[in-house]
């Protein structure tokens, strides 16, 4: 009763994937600050999760809907203030069903009275390389990055809905070393070696928990963000460099293998075109990829904003070295 309480008297913010790398980031940024604002209200396919039991033990509002299920979510989404949206395109590799499932969220945010949604959203790479430009291969018939691509087509059901919305451009996480197999490997000579399609160019990173963490600071800064797009990384950095900082880390020498994109795609593992386009986009507009995504503005949303080394610091034993 004490926290039905407290909780009425903030601000909702309700989270979907809040058991998620981005969302999870929102809700425990939400409830380490013991002045927020804001409540939170984690919304998840299954609350009888463990990850969703440990996020109501933290003091989270657990409340189950499925996001393609609009009736679901809209009624979930009852009485909030904000809105966090990411979709999650590496659990089905279809731009069309982040489409999708963006549609259904924002329809369910404009029945509901949301009064700010921030949107999870990437760059349409197509702005750039265009369908006819050969210089990477056009993917499923009209992508050039289709996980990047399908979110920033799905920017408009927000703007079509009048749901007033804050556009978060994400980018690389270093947490891809960890689950996404791209952290150090052994080689025949048993020398361990991180290889990325980035030649001498830099790389934006974060960490996904500061996603979470400046959508919350978004969120604090309120009506100023209404309407705008932001780009964030916790550094812009060269994979020469992330080898260097590894090396340090793990107390072993690790190298960086340059390989060519079409080197990187022909890997053959699932989703390996779409990364090795991913990373030929980030090399080939580098500097406008990186200089949107400024860290010492990032860091006035999010103070606590880790570079690559100081993420390696807290999480260097977790990288499997393969």
């Amino acid at each position: 009763m004490i926290m039905e309480v407290l909780m009425s008297e903030k601000k909702i913010i309700a989270v979907v994937g809040a058991t998620g790398a981005q969302g999870g980031g929102l809700v425990r940024a939400i409830l380490a600050d013991p002045n927020s604002p804001f409540a939170v209200r984690a919304i998840t396919r299954n609350p009888d999760s463990d990850a969703a039991k440990a996020l109501a033990a933290a003091g989270a509002q657990v409340v189950a809907a499925d996001i393609d299920d609009e009736g679901s979510l809209t009624k979930a989404l009852q009485g909030a203030y904000g809105a966090f949206f990411v979709t999650f395109f590496w659990a089905h590799f279809s731009p069309e069903t982040e489409q999708k499932e963006a549609a259904i969220m924002a329809r369910a945010a404009k029945a509901a009275g949301i009064k700010h949604v921030i949107w999870s959203t990437l760059e349409d790479t197509r702005d750039s390389i265009p369908l006819t430009d050969n210089r990477m291969p056009t993917l499923q018939g009209k992508y050039k990055v289709a996980h990047f691509d399908g979110k920033a087509e799905a920017n408009h059901f927000f703007t079509d809905a009048g749901v007033p919305t804050t556009f978060l451009q994400t980018t690389f996480y270093w947490e891809n070393m960890i689950y996404f197999g791209m952290g150090p490997k052994r080689g025949e000579d048993g020398k361990l070696s991180i290889t990325f399609p980035m030649g001498e160019k830099r790389l934006s990173g974060i960490a996904a928990e500061d996603i979470g963490a400046c959508a919350y600071g978004i969120f604090k800064g309120g009506d100023a963000f209404i309407g705008k797009t932001v780009s964030i990384a916790g550094e812009n950095i060269t994979c020469a460099q992330m080898a260097v900082e590894l090396s340090d880390a793990l107390g072993e020498k690790v190298t960086y293998n340059a390989v060519t994109p079409d080197m990187y795609r022909s890997f053959g593992f699932p989703g390996a075109d779409d990364l090795g386009n991913m990373f030929q986009f980030y090399a080939d507009f580098e500097e406008d990829f990186c200089d949107i995504r400024d860290t010492k503005e990032v860091r006035k949303l999010h103070p606590g904003l880790k570079s690559f080394k100081q993420w390696l610091a807290v999480n260097k034993d977790r990288i499997p070295l393969g």
